[in-house]
């Protein structure tokens, strides 16, 4: 079964009761404003907002945004980070999500051992990608965090990915492990780390899904490119979840992509005690919308629904 798109998460998320409580460190930004008034008009959600409420207010107000149903929790500075972390942490709130805040300052909250959001798993993002044009929606991870993970740590991004894409509808999601290559070449270690991820998930280390690595993008993306190389698989030309093997190609990807193509996406931290709606500061209304769609998804199909759902 393939993974449902943004339309669907956003139907389903006009159905589901009650509201999500989400907590948001720094709500001075037009756009996240507008992205949490509109799903506050939906009925997804009950924003708590942290941060100067003076600049929100004014964002709100050059925004034409109406804070009718919005909860305010005044921070400066550091503590706009730990207060809203400190909402999901206690209960709060079900969600976090990241507004006008520095990455590093937001992330040393969530990290933080006796206050933040860490648990036994490696923090990663996902990125939910729907390109238009050929019909093909697949996650992509670790986009933000892991700069240079390891063999073990790619795993645990792999088993987070593969959570949010059966959380999306894939019964068994198809992974590919990424690299420049489909060859195995022992001077980019990259390649290697795919063939032992393969291993692991076929001695059933890994479980619920099908890995095939290494993989070049166009292997794992388009059928037409495994007909011209010869190569095949049941991932190849069909890849529900790509698994890159550093920050830097993760990341230049992920943006190559949204700043080139006619597609959709959103983003959702994983690994963390609750999801964190969790993109760039540049980020349109749209993909707020589509990151807390995404998010309520991935917290509807815990295994254990976290606090603060109403």
């Amino acid at each position: 079964m393939s993974l449902v798109g943004f339309d669907r998460l956003c139907k389903d998320a006009d159905a589901r009761k009650p509201r999500a409580t989400v907590a948001v460190a720094g709500g001075d930004d037009p756009t996240v404003l507008q992205a949490l008034r509109e799903a506050t008009d939906r009925g997804w959600i009950a924003p708590l907002v942290v941060g100067p409420e003076k600049e929100v207010r004014d964002a709100a107000r050059s925004a034409r945004v109406n804070l009718h149903g919005f909860t305010f929790h005044g921070a400066d500075g550091d503590s706009v980070a730990l207060a809203a972390v400190a909402h999901v942490r206690e209960g709060r709130a079900a969600l976090l999500m990241k507004g006008r805040i520095s990455t590093p300052l937001l992330m040393r909250a969530v990290l933080d051992p006796a206050v933040g959001l860490r648990t036994a798993r490696v923090i990663c993002q996902v990125v939910f990608m729907e390109i238009t044009r050929d019909r093909r929606r697949f996650l992509l991870a670790d986009t933000g965090i892991s700069v240079r993970p390891s063999l073990d740590q790619k795993a645990d991004i792999l088993r987070s990915a593969v959570e949010v894409a059966q959380a999306l509808g894939a019964d068994r999601p198809r992974v590919a492990i990424m690299a420049a290559t489909e060859t195995l070449n022992p001077a980019m270690p990259e390649t290697l780390d795919a063939v032992e991820l393969a291993a692991r998930n076929a001695a059933g280390n890994l479980g619920g899904c099908v890995v095939q690595g290494p993989l070049s993008f166009d292997l794992a993306y388009a059928a037409d490119a495994a007909d011209r190389k010869r190569v095949s698989g049941e991932v190849v030309g069909a890849a529900d979840v790509m698994v890159f093997p550093d920050l830097v190609s993760a990341n230049l990807t992920v943006k190559a992509i949204m700043y080139t193509a006619d597609c959709r996406f959103g983003g959702v931290l994983r690994g963390t005690s609750a999801p964190v709606v969790f993109m760039s500061r540049a980020d349109t209304t749209a993909t707020r919308l589509q990151s807390l769609a995404l998010a309520l998804r991935v917290l509807d199909k815990s295994p254990s629904r976290e606090p603060g759902g109403s």
